[in-house]
Order: structure tokens, then sequence, then C-alpha cells
């Protein structure tokens, strides 16, 4: 994903939200919802309510950035709480938009070699 780099601070806001909503939606609900200034440098992941869609809204230093992702098939993982904010790592924030369980992802045992 092009982007915000590793160290950012990202926000995931809980429970669900209308994904109408652009650019000056979700940054009014950065500022009002979650108490946070939207152009702080901090991403902010928003995910719809059938949770297969999620918008990322960043602050490049120039203007907001918007990404966009929805899922073929499965649903972004996303924390329980149903209002609020919740706080990831920058590695969190990749596996989510990878569409990867953040909260409990599966190390495992590297594949056997084979030959």
């Amino acid at each position: 994903m092009i982007g915000p780099g590793t160290g950012v601070r990202v926000y995931v806001a809980c429970g669900v939200t209308d994904m109408r909503k652009g650019i000056a939606g979700l940054a009014a609900l950065t500022q009002d919802v979650l108490r946070q200034k939207p152009a702080g440098g901090a991403v902010f992941a928003f995910r719809g309510r059938r949770g297969d869609r999620l918008k990322l809204l960043y602050w490049d230093g120039q203007g907001f950035c918007l990404y966009y992702k929805v899922l073929e098939r499965g649903r972004f993982p996303w924390p329980a709480m149903t209002e609020g904010a919740a706080r990831l790592t920058s590695a969190q924030l990749a596996m989510l938009w990878e569409g990867i369980d953040w909260r409990r992802p599966d190390w495992g045992a590297p594949p056997a070699r084979v030959g």
C-alpha cells in the first residue's frame, strides 16, 4: 500500500461507519467522535456495516488521502467495542489492510521445505 510509513499513529473508529461519507464527512467524524485532529498525521480507519469495506483517512502534509478497499470475500477484523477508538500499530494496520486478523495473527510454524 502506498501511504504512511512505519511508526504512524493509527486509530480505528469502533462500531459502524456510513461508507457513503467522503473525506469531509470522515474528517468530521475524526474530530467530533474520535476527538482527534484529522490533519494531525495519524491514520484513521473506518469500516462499513457489512464489514467488507474499509476506508483509511490520512493527512500527508499537503492534503487528505483516502484509501478505500472492498474485500471480494470475508470481512475486515474489527474491535468488539461499539464506540470510541482503538489504537493499532503500523504493523497491525498493514495486517488489517490485507484482511488478516490483527488481533490474533496465526504465525504458526514455517512450511516444511520440499526437496
